[in-house]
This record gives C-alpha cells, sequence and structure tokens, in this order.
C-alpha cells in the first residue's frame, strides 16, 4: 500500500511540476526559419570573407512577385532585415565597401533587382527603411532557375558572386576582394 500511495503522490507532483514549472512558454515555431550563408561555403574553412544571416519564407502557393513586389524596397527574406557581414574591404557589385556588418535590403524588378546596403542593423522587415542611410545601390541581374525553390535562398558561387533564388526568380550580384 505505501508503494502505491507513494506513487500515486509522485504523479501528482510530476503533474502539477510540469503544468506550472516546467511547461515553458517557447511560443510558437518560425514558419520562416533562420539561416547563414558564408563565403567561402566550405564548412571547414574557418577563414571566411562574407557571412549572410536570413530567414526563409516559404511560396506555398504564392507568387515571389506577391511577397516580394517590384518596384518596393524588400528586406530579402522573413522577420528581420537580412545582415550582411563584410570581413574585408570588398567590391560589392562594383562599388567599394567597407569591411562591417550592414542591412542588406532589395528593390526587385523584371530584370535587374536594386541591391541596398545600410548603415540601419537589426530592424525588422522594411518598416522602417531609411533611404538617408543607404551605404550604396548595386544592380543585379535576374535569370530564372531550371528547378523552383519553395524557399527563399542565399547562396555563393565559387566565384563570390551572390545568388539569391525563390520559385524560378535567380538574382546574382558579383562580389570580389577590394585590392
Amino acid at each position: 500500500m505505501k508503494g502505491s500511495f507513494f506513487t500515486l503522490v509522485t504523479l501528482a507532483l510530476l503533474a502539477l511540476y510540469s503544468n506550472n514549472v516546467s511547461a515553458q512558454n517557447f511560443g510558437y515555431m518560425d514558419k520562416s526559419p533562420m539561416d547563414v550563408t558564408t563565403f567561402p561555403t566550405q564548412n571547414k574553412e574557418t577563414n571566411k570573407l562574407l557571412k549572410v544571416y536570413y530567414s526563409r519564407p516559404f511560396l506555398k502557393g504564392r507568387a515571389v512577385s506577391s511577397l516580394a513586389p517590384n518596384g518596393k524596397v524588400w528586406r530579402t527574406g522573413a522577420n528581420e532585415a537580412v545582415e550582411i557581414r563584410f570581413y574585408k574591404d570588398m567590391l560589392f557589385g562594383g562599388e567599394n565597401v567597407k569591411k562591417g556588418v550592414y542591412a542588406l535590403y532589395t528593390i526587385p524588378g523584371e530584370k535587374e533587382w536594386t541591391f541596398i546596403l545600410s548603415a540601419d542593423n537589426d530592424t525588422w522587415g522594411a518598416y522602417s527603411y531609411n533611404k538617408s542611410n543607404d551605404v550604396l545601390r548595386v544592380q543585379g541581374k535576374v535569370t530564372k532557375n531550371d528547378t523552383e525553390l519553395e524557399n527563399f535562398s542565399i547562396t555563393f558561387m565559387s566565384d563570390m558572386t551572390l545568388c539569391l533564388g525563390w520559385g524560378t526568380t535567380l538574382v546574382k550580384l558579383p562580389i570580389s576582394i577590394d585590392n
């Protein structure tokens, strides 16, 4: 009888404890998970030149143009504006950019997208985008990808070209070390 009473009390305490103490309020899971891409892209390479932090929205049957409208400043992903970190002075689309951390916005277009590096970091979306804080603007070429990407993705090609892909839209921008 003692054993069953002890078991019953233990189960009651565990139920009480798990309902009030250990049941953490983590909120909902983000539907647009954060990702990171680097150059060089090899995981074991420790001497990175670039790092991009971004969130990956899903299309879910929607058109890219409805989520990233042509002619409007876009956060270039979901949630917070994209953060791009340059570990050296670089040429970004042919323009000089100093080592540092910037927000990366884009303005989608049919044939070209405008890439914007902004001094405004840690911003949510493009709601507080301020053109007066632009560090530079450059143009990237739009092409069509052979395969459709459900999630927005950012990566680097072997020559350090920055690639944005979503749906069948592929946007490329050359980056190189500023000598």
